[in-house]
């Protein structure tokens, strides 16, 4: 199902907020666990059964592509590269002679949220939605906007970061976009999708999917600081380059063992519920 996706990660941000922390590196390569944050994206990618994915990058895009080449276990990855800072819309916007398929699957780089692709897909396209935002549910907003939905789904407000605090949804940083929006963004100029494009979009095919799933953003140093926690927490971790590791009963398996009905559960002790591909 998710195979007629074409895959975008949004990798080229400066990362000011980082600088402290992280100084040689863009954000996306910021170590989390001894590893790149963005592999861990790239993971839920071929989890997800993704092949190929598009990376926009553009602050020290060299280094990204001297860390993850052309292909990083079996998923193939394309560049694109902006010359000068074009936003989260700009970029998708150059990246779009790149992409074939009617929908994207869009992710920030600097975020993770353990949700089930293939049923944010499913409802996406029940909906027959321009544009879906994943949705979690925070302790406080006011780092990350705050949306809200009516029953049917349809986003019906759009806050940017720093009006609302308290708990209630944020959008995820994962989204499913049309490629009819793509092409009705200006090329060549900077725009940013939570700033312009989704808040034009209420009202006009915005959506919002709701979920509970686990939510990281580190694009600030105390978030930073907390990643290698939220990652070593989850029930299932990679032990290698081919399988997945049950946390609690230590069962290691190949992603390819799970059975064709995408449960996701350990084959040995069946309490891995959070495993997903």
């Amino acid at each position: 199902m998710l195979t007629k996706l074409d895959a975008v990660i949004l990798a080229g941000g400066l990362g000011t907020r980082l600088r402290s922390v992280v100084q040689d590196r863009p954000k996306v390569l910021a170590e989390i666990a001894g590893r790149p944050f963005l592999t861990y994206l790239l993971d839920q990618l071929i989890y997800a059964g993704i092949s190929k994915v598009v990376l926009c990058t553009g602050y020290r895009s060299n280094q990204v592509r001297d860390v993850l080449g052309d292909e990083y276990r079996g998923l193939g990855i394309t560049y694109s590269i902006e010359a000068f800072p074009l936003g989260t819309a700009g970029a998708l916007r150059l990246a779009l002679p790149l992409l074939r398929a009617d929908t994207a699957l869009v992710i920030n780089g600097d975020s993770y949220c353990d949700a089930d692709f293939a049923s944010f897909l499913h409802w996406h396209e029940n909906r027959q939605a321009m544009v879906s935002l994943l949705l979690t549910k925070v302790d406080d907003t006011q780092r990350f906007g705050r949306v809200k939905v009516a029953e049917n789904g349809t986003v019906t407000t759009f806050h940017e970061k720093g009006i609302f605090s308290g708990p209630g949804l944020i959008s995820a940083g994962v989204y499913l976009i049309s490629r009819n929006l793509l092409v009705s963004i200006a090329g060549g100029t900077a725009a940013s999708l939570e700033r312009e494009v989704f808040p034009r979009g209420v009202g006009h095919g915005l959506y919002g999917f709701e979920t509970e799933s686990l939510f990281i953003d580190i694009g600030t140093p105390d978030a930073f600081a907390s990643a290698e926690s939220f990652f070593s927490n989850e029930v299932c971790q990679l032990p290698g380059n081919n399988g997945l590791q049950c946390k609690r009963c230590g069962h290691s398996f190949d992603v390819h063992d799970v059975n064709d009905n995408y449960e996701r559960n350990c084959l040995e002790c069946g309490d891995c519920y959070d495993f997903e591909f």
